[in-house]
């Protein structure tokens, strides 16, 4: 096959694959299909597990899993192959972007939903074992589901504070285990008669689990066990706390409310039909920053534009900054076309911006042209009669492809000051 027809082949498979919420037909159904595979999977390898359902059944729990098999082997490796299209590793080579994927959470839970299985023939041990490993697949729900994916996020954002309590929860263990050892080995040297296993006594107390195999006998020591048991009670408080709290952002960020009125005011967004507003606002996604946090840097590359719901930003220019409030926008050349960013952004105070990535913009526009003609259109005027000056210093790559305008690859235009709702 030649070189083009490949490489058009591919991205046509990863249109297909992942392109999320602005996929096709083609995406929705192929997505879905994943989804019901995938439950399907998950409900056969429970019912397996009950003796006269695997035996009345076994037939249709071996098709179920040599189908399900077959078709996850084929989508792990449809996306190693497509990986290079994904807009963060475009620039890299082939097997960069591929071995990227490979490691990422979704390419490893993507392969381990297919590696078990492959190999279990020639494992020792018991098949059916190997087969329990299929509940692990429901972790690839985590890619079409938008709350495990917000869960997943707060998990990582509070990565630091959860190894934090879980060094206080070790430490706190060892030493309530080191002091029942002292008081209570004479009384019951086979329970806590070393350190490591008083250590079990202090687990199931500090985590509030009592399983009650274990208990003080000693006035002392159950003196100690009650100062155990408060301590418990925050040990477990304080992870509890952080996760809720974080997952409770994570989805007040992912539920935040954008308005019809606010996309249609943007001047790219203007002039839009009611649909074609609403397919942008499924694309949107919040972000809050908090002052002083930089958005995004001079020299990086651009990915998204920033709407600003909430906040004030700051635009450092060459010539002095440039404040944004509410209403206003940024970044907004980088949903056209992927340059780097020629102003640092910051927030002046804590801000509620709204995002959208340029590859979800993007393929937007390669499925709707009546939406890229618009916005064209809205570029070229928005060029003439605001952004382009000799006094300035926009950078021209992010405004049109180099074929349209190759005289400002040449001479590029200035920014005007007075135009603030310019794009860094």
């Amino acid at each position: 096959m030649p070189r083009h027809k490949r490489a058009a082949l591919r991205r046509q498979v990863y249109e297909v694959l992942e392109e999320g919420p602005i996929g096709g037909l083609a995406n929705r159904l192929v997505t879905r299909a994943l989804i019901v595979l995938l439950v399907v999977n998950l409900v056969a390898a429970i019912l397996e597990s009950v003796p006269s359902l695997e035996r009345q059944y076994a037939t249709l729990f071996v098709v179920i899993e040599l189908l399900s098999l077959a078709v996850f082997t084929v989508e792990y490796g449809l996306r190693l192959w497509v990986a290079p299209e994904h807009e963060r590793d475009r620039d890299l080579p082939d097997h960069r972007a591929r071995l990227n994927y490979a490691l990422s959470p979704a390419g490893l839970v993507d392969l381990f939903s297919v590696l078990p299985f492959w190999l279990a023939p020639f494992l020792p041990g018991d098949l059916r074992s190997i087969l329990v490993l299929r509940v692990f697949r429901f972790l690839k729900l985590a890619r079409y589901s938008p709350g495990m994916r917000s869960l997943l996020d707060a998990l990582y954002e509070e990565r630091r504070a959860l190894f934090g309590c879980m060094l206080i929860l070790f430490g706190a263990t060892i030493i309530v285990a080191s002091i029942m050892h002292l008081i209570e080995r004479e009384a019951q040297p086979d329970k806590f008669g070393t350190i490591p296993e008083a250590m079990w006594w202090a687990i199931v107390t500090l985590g509030t689990i009592g399983y009650g195999d274990v208990v003080p006998v000693t006035p002392l020591g159950r003196l100690v066990a009650s100062f155990a048991i408060f301590g418990g009670l925050i040990m477990v408080a304080l992870p509890v706390g952080i996760i809720a709290t974080a997952f409770a952002e994570a989805i007040h960020r992912r539920d935040f409310v954008v308005t019809w009125g606010m996309v249609a005011r943007v001047p790219l967004f203007a002039g839009l039909t009611a649909e074609e507003i609403a397919d942008i606002m499924r694309l949107l996604q919040a972000r809050t920053v908090e002052a002083g946090e930089v958005i995004a840097h001079r020299g990086e590359p651009a990915h998204s534009m920033y709407l600003i719901s909430e906040g004030e930003v700051e635009i450092a220019l060459d010539d002095g900054p440039v404040r944004l409030g509410k209403g206003h926008f940024c970044g907004e050349m980088a949903v056209l076309r992927r340059a780097r960013r020629s102003a640092t952004i910051k927030a002046v105070e804590r801000s509620h911006l709204l995002v959208l990535e340029a590859q979800d913009f993007r393929a937007l526009l390669q499925r709707q042209p009546q939406i890229a003609k618009r916005f064209n259109a809205v570029v070229r005027d928005r060029v003439g009669r605001e952004l382009v000056s000799v006094h300035g210093d926009l950078i021209t790559e992010e405004l049109e492809d180099e074929t349209e305008h190759p005289h400002e690859r040449k001479a590029p235009a200035r920014r005007n000051k007075k135009a603030p709702r310019d794009t860094p």
